[in-house]
């Protein structure tokens, strides 16, 4: 396995480029409401990449081994799809939950991260998975520094969840991220502590955590790319691209609209 180290120049590429996709979320966030169809927040968000910040929206007819080329330019997961869900002309409903997932090139450098949104006035329910999974995100998030491995920051996703009585999905995990959507090292949202690559300064990875109500099996619709709950229970996932520094991480995915870390961060 090649894990690629960045150097600072590299380093502050992918800022910038983190930085313009956090942006796309900023944009879209008052438009994510009851009546909007994802097919909309898609045009805002291909019209912005391109003609705003002369960027690139990477999945965009992202095609890897074995797939069809992905149609829209970013991915709105909505309800119980997990992953992958194309933006369409359905509109949103009160009570909706919805992933965005945007990643920009620019300057050949990607930018990956993930927000989701609750549509209006949602249950409980819903809010507390949403909430749940950006504090499990983070929770990986805060292990990242040189000498950690793999293993603890899946553990402790995966420890943060369980204990609170959600499922982690296994089939998809985070990625090394730079000149490539993705590339080494594949970064679980589960495992054992102790195990798997250990961290040195200049990684860089997303973690993004994919969490259900109810368990964690998943199918793929027959569009190719849906993915979603086998039971239809809710899923929620956000994501960042992390940097290993030489103390510890470095975020990103932020931007002005980037919602604030939960209070256990630097706690």
């Amino acid at each position: 396995m090649t894990i690629s180290i960045k150097t600072a120049a590299d380093v502050e590429g992918m800022r910038i480029a983190g930085r313009l996709a956090s942006e796309v979320l900023d944009l879209l966030t008052p438009h994510v409401k009851p009546g909007v169809s994802t097919e909309e927040l898609d045009r805002i968000a291909n019209q912005h990449i391109v003609n705003v910040q002369g960027a690139i929206p990477a999945p965009l007819n992202y095609a890897p081994p074995g797939y069809t080329p992905y149609p829209k330019s970013i991915c709105t997961s909505i309800n119980h799809q997990v992953c992958h869900g194309i933006p369409n002309d359905r509109p949103l409903k009160n009570g909706d939950i919805v992933n965005i997932d945007v990643t920009v090139i620019k300057d050949g450098w990607h930018g990956d991260t993930s927000r989701m949104f609750v549509v209006g006035e949602g249950s409980i329910a819903a809010k507390r998975l949403c909430n749940f999974t950006y504090d499990a995100m983070w929770k990986g998030i805060v292990k990242v520094k040189p000498g950690v491995r793999l293993g603890d920051i899946g553990n402790a996703i995966q420890t943060f969840a369980e204990n609170n009585g959600f499922s982690v999905v296994r089939e998809f995990c985070g990625h090394g991220i730079g000149r490539k959507f993705h590339e080494e090292p594949q970064v679980l949202h589960y495992g054992k502590p102790g195990t798997l690559e250990e961290l040195v300064p200049g990684m860089m990875f997303t973690i993004e955590p994919m969490i259900n109500a109810g368990k964690r099996d998943i199918r793929e619709m027959g569009d190719g790319w849906t993915i979603v709950t086998k039971d239809r229970s809710l899923s929620a996932q956000w994501e960042h691209t992390v940097l290993v520094t030489e103390t510890g991480y470095e975020v990103m995915t932020l931007s002005a609209g980037s919602p604030p870390p939960p209070a256990f961060v630097g706690a």
